[in-house]
């Protein structure tokens, strides 16, 4: 595969890492755990509506993350060795698919670095 096709598959599972996270994180999170701060009717653990689909956010987007993740991975690794990021850099970048927003600037990061590697193998 050539570098922008590497770059490609790394933003593709860049973004879909990062939206799981944030969902996860900021919505699933917070309405599975909301009755630790909160005596809503609805955030009842075990039979409000916001508890079940805090939970069901749970469960479901942190197991696809999960998995997705390892491909995020796996890109991202690819894509290093291709582009020939430094080693810190390449770490940075895995790490920041773990700390939800923090992953889009990584992969904006990322991408400018890339696309400069693209651009100096073309001239």
């Amino acid at each position: 595969m050539s570098l922008s096709g590497n770059l490609i598959a790394y933003r593709i599972m860049a973004t879909i890492v990062g939206v799981l996270l944030v969902v996860l994180c900021l919505i699933g999170l917070p309405l599975h755990y909301g009755y630790w701060v909160s005596d809503a009717a609805w955030l009842a653990e075990g039979s409000g509506a916001g508890w079940q689909l805090g939970a069901d956010i749970s469960q479901y987007l942190g197991v696809a993350h999960g998995w997705l993740y390892m491909i995020f991975l796996l890109t991202a690794f690819l894509l290093s060795r291709k582009a020939a990021w430094p080693m810190p850099f390449t770490i940075v970048t895995a790490l920041c698919g773990t700390i939800p927003v923090l992953s889009f600037w990584a992969e904006h990061r990322a991408t400018k670095l890339t696309k400069v590697a693209i651009e100096a193998s073309a001239a």
